[in-house]
């Protein structure tokens, strides 16, 4: 069936089976991988992916299920399956309603014919030139691996309330970790970036960004125990973000009474120089969206601004719990890159965005007495959630900083500390912007940001 007759045949079997509300979240996915290990590509593929989720609201029971067949007979099946979902797991007492029409502004440069029309070939030819850059860039490098995505996603949302919401975007991704070694010494390095204009993607730049920070990694050593002024770039702060703050500032993670700022919204929770957003309304960046995966328009969130904890991520589902609108934040995710027709909605960022400083990060660095500058981290995990503990290990691009100069890089050390006690001891903010992701954590737009009290040991 066509895309048009699937959704109006979700909605009127909904109703005539006495749902109460009704919805069609029909996707449209095109995606292409290349993955390279070894100095070579290892393997390409092309998926295209149609199916549609349906969820059900019937005497306050929400059902939900999905179906890649849009066939008129395992449709109507997938609908009587929602219903049989929404019998099992019984009225959700708090429900409200799914929701009402509302206007969402289109955001600019979120989508490319180029990407949505790219072929296998063409994506391999743009894996190649990344790994060539970083191969080529010293005769210290050993080993490069990494991927390339390019993604098109085509949605329609519909209910019974009159949404009806479409849009069409595009993304590449791509990311490499470069292997170096001289004599007995061995390091790492990664490059990362992502964009939603295929001419905006700068291959050779992130295989050079990766082998550089290998490169430049070769040669280290231990260093001591203690407090230093943490310097992380953005792909390394993106991991704290994505792995510690984000679950904090969730609505459910907030309900649940496990997130460290519980009962703290309007206090404030961190340096007056500090503002974090979630902004899924700015061009280009990689989580931006008109509407969320209900079909609610996105808004700039302002989640702690100047320090003051301002708000929650908001689904339908859990505002309702909170008597809250949505902010917008609902989002359907899986392991894919982009949407998914698979699962219902989770209130979860779009884009991180960290206000910028007014110094640069060569003066940020200048102004370090003993610091740790910081490219990459990895093994990032709270460790009590409810209190703000947290755990990582430095990986790439580590160097000791001492009276405003970077000494040394350093082999990995393990950190444990606590978030309310970091967002308080935030150093200086840099203005160099950049837009990041890490591996199945969250966009983030962020300059070079320092925490100073920051334990650190040699692992």
């Amino acid at each position: 069936m066509e895309q048009s007759e699937v959704e109006s045949r979700i909605l009127n079997q909904a109703n005539r089976l006495g749902a109460q509300e009704a919805e069609s979240f029909f996707l449209t996915k095109r995606l292409i991988t290349v993955r390279m290990a070894n100095n070579q590509i290892l393997e390409s593929k092309g998926i295209t992916d149609r199916g549609v989720g349906v969820r059900v609201v019937k005497d306050q029971a929400i059902g939900f299920t999905f179906t890649s067949n849009v066939e008129k007979e395992s449709v109507e099946r997938t609908v009587q399956d929602a219903f049989t979902a929404a019998r099992v797991r019984g009225p959700t007492k708090h429900w409200g309603s799914l929701p009402t029409p509302r206007k969402a502004n289109p955001i600019p440069r979120t989508f490319d014919q180029e990407i949505a029309d790219i072929d296998t070939d063409y994506a391999v030819n743009i894996a190649i030139r990344m790994l060539d850059a970083a191969s080529n860039q010293s005769p210290k490098i050993t080993d490069v691996s990494g991927s390339l995505n390019l993604v098109f996603d085509n949605v329609r949302i519909t209910n019974s309330h009159g949404v009806d919401a479409a849009e069409k975007s595009t993304a590449i991704f791509g990311s490499v970790t470069t292997e170096a070694e001289d004599n007995a010494s061995k390091s790492s390095g990664v490059g990362f970036q992502g964009k939603r204009i295929l001419k905006d993607f700068q291959p050779e730049r992130v295989g050079q960004e990766s082998a550089e920070m290998a490169v430049d990694s070769l040669g280290a050593s231990k260093t001591e125990a203690g407090e230093y002024s943490l310097i992380l770039e953005p792909f390394a702060l993106a991991e704290i973000m994505s792995y510690v703050f984000a679950g904090a500032v969730i609505s459910k993670s907030y309900q649940d009474k496990v997130s460290c700022f519980h009962g703290k919204i309007g206090e404030q929770i961190a340096d007056t120089n500090l503002s974090i957003y979630d902004d899924p309304t700015l061009p280009e960046c990689l989580g931006s969206t008109a509407f969320d995966d209900e079909g609610v328009p996105t808004q700039r969130l302002p989640i702690v601004e100047k320090g003051i904890f301002k708000t929650l991520l908001y689904d339908t589902f859990y505002g309702s719990k909170d008597k809250k609108p949505s902010t917008g934040s609902g989002r359907r995710s899986e392991l894919l890159p982009g949407r998914s027709y698979k699962s219902i909605p989770f209130p979860e960022p779009h884009n991180f965005v960290i206000g910028k400083g007014d110094q640069t990060r060569d003066r940020l660095i200048e102004d370090t007495k003993r610091g740790i500058l910081v490219g990459r981290i990895w093994y990032t995990y709270p460790l009590n959630p409810e209190r703000g503990d947290f755990s990582t290990t430095t990986r790439s691009g580590a160097f000791l900083v001492e009276k405003g100069e970077i000494r040394k890089p350093i082999s990995p050390m393990r950190i444990f500390d606590n978030l309310p006690k970091c967002l308080k001891n935030v150093g200086s903010i840099a203005d160099n912007v950049k837009q990041v992701a890490p591996w199945f954590g969250y966009f983030l737009v962020a300059p070079t940001l320092q925490f100073n009290k920051v334990k650190a040991t040699p692992t």
